[in-house]
């Protein structure tokens, strides 16, 4: 639409006021905007007066949502904000508030002193809702492009969960239920408050420095909690970040939500690794894995007593069969080595008697042999002893004429004296050549 230009001429001698500029300029304001226009813009500031009065700073971001490219001042009467914040308030479940890109319905004003500014006169929630649920889009695409949207949910919960790292402000109710609701187990769990603002424009990072500030002791921990009592949207927008989103994602424990969305799901409960409704339904979901793990404990427990019951079971029945065995075997081995003990018996004692028998036939064959050779078998054969006063002869040689010699018989003896010497000359020659 082509805008015409004013016709309005003035010279150095017929100049204008500042006070007729200003009329004039907001009288063409309120000529050329005469009906309320649909307005889309960011709440950069917003302050409720005293008075009743809503006073807002609206902004049109530039990109990246750099330097702004558009800036006005902003008002809602009393008489009219109590019904428009009231309603917006139940179709979003959120106060208007600073940081909120909102569709109004504003009336053009300019005043002569305070200049130009807009009267807003009502407020759609449905664009509110749907810019919050594109950004919330946005933020999840951006961290499945990423790569890190399943990276949390991936971390391997320890066993068993005891030690707490917990995220939340130190007097938060949610946080006291938390406590409360761990100390009505029988276990013993260890809790360590990492303490964050929750809420406001500095939540983000002081919820960014609690987790680096347990990141760099995460050894002594097994999961984090993250825990707030609940709010309204606005309040909770915040852990539709991607700033926070993408730390929770990526963090190296289990991460638990309770953060207190009593309709909705946050970004950072999708990629946490365990989402809960509440704080309290944290702490109670702990006390469930602590109880499963124990309730595992103790079924492995009872299968190792079972099995131990078993096997002894099985090693005394195998014992006994074995013993009896032993027995029975002791037995025959007894029996066996008794009857080969009977049967060396027997055999050393038979033995014994052959060889006594033997020794004794022996005995008595020397016997025979050596009768045989006595002097009296010798002189019942014939022959006869000569002796002389030395004793025995042996050979003729040794006698001498005129000897007395003694003659032993069979049955006596006889006294001689030897008158003649007959030698063989056979024996002789014999007895010389030996002499010689």
């Amino acid at each position: 639409m082509a805008i015409q230009p004013l016709d309005i001429a003035t010279t150095a001698a017929e100049s204008l006021t500042l006070l007729d500029l200003q009329r004039m300029v907001r009288f063409t304001l309120e000529e050329r905007f005469n009906v309320p226009l649909w307005v889309g813009a960011d709440i950069s500031e917003l302050k409720l007066n005293r008075s009743g009065h809503c006073y807002l700073n609206l902004v049109e971001k530039g990109a990246g949502e750099g330097t702004p490219l558009a800036e006005a001042r902003a008002v809602i009467w009393r008489s009219a904000y109590a019904t428009l914040a009231k309603r917006f308030a139940e179709a979003t479940g959120s106060e208007l508030r600073a940081g909120m890109r909102i569709m109004a319905r504003v009336v053009v004003t300019y005043h002569e002193v305070y200049g130009f500014s807009l009267q807003i006169i009502d407020i759609d929630p449905t664009y509110t809702l749907g810019e919050v649920e594109r950004r919330r889009r946005e933020t999840i695409a951006r961290l499945q492009s990423d790569g890190v949207w399943d990276m949390n949910r991936e971390v391997e919960l320890p066993c068993p969960v005891l030690r707490i790292a917990v995220v939340s402000s130190a007097t938060a109710a949610g946080y006291e239920d938390f406590v409360r609701e761990l100390g009505r187990s029988p276990f013993a769990f260890r809790v360590t408050l990492f303490e964050a603002g929750m809420q406001g424009d500095a939540a983000e990072q002081s919820i960014v420095d609690a987790l680096a500030r347990i990141a760099e002791s995460m050894d002594d921990f097994d999961v984090v909690a993250m825990l707030r009592g609940g709010g309204s949207t606005s309040d909770l927008a915040l852990f539709d970040s991607y700033r926070l989103a993408s730390h929770v994602a990526q963090f190296p424990l289990p991460v638990f939500t309770g953060i207190g969305h009593d309709r909705d799901v946050s970004v950072v409960d999708m990629v946490a690794h365990t989402m809960c409704k509440t704080p309290t339904a944290v702490a109670t979901h702990i006390v469930e894995l602590a109880m499963e793990q124990w309730a595992l404990l103790d079924s492995v427990a009872q299968q190792v007593r079972d099995m131990a019951v078993s096997r002894l079971a099985t090693e005394r029945l195998a014992l006994e069969r074995n013993a009896a065995e032993l027995g029975r075997s002791a037995v025959v081995l007894l029996n066996n080595a008794n009857h080969r003990l009977d049967v060396a018996e027997r055999g050393v004692i038979e033995g014994a008697r052959r060889l006594v028998q033997d020794e004794w036939h022996r005995v008595e064959r020397a016997q025979d042999v050596i009768d045989s050779r006595s002097v009296e078998s010798i002189l019942r054969c014939g022959f006869a002893v000569v002796r002389d006063k030395d004793g025995g002869l042996l050979h003729i040689d040794d006698v001498g004429l005129g000897s007395t010699l003694s003659i032993e018989l069979y049955g006596g003896s006889i006294e001689a004296e030897a008158r003649r010497i007959d030698r063989n000359d056979t024996r002789s020659k014999s007895s010389k050549r030996s002499k010689t």
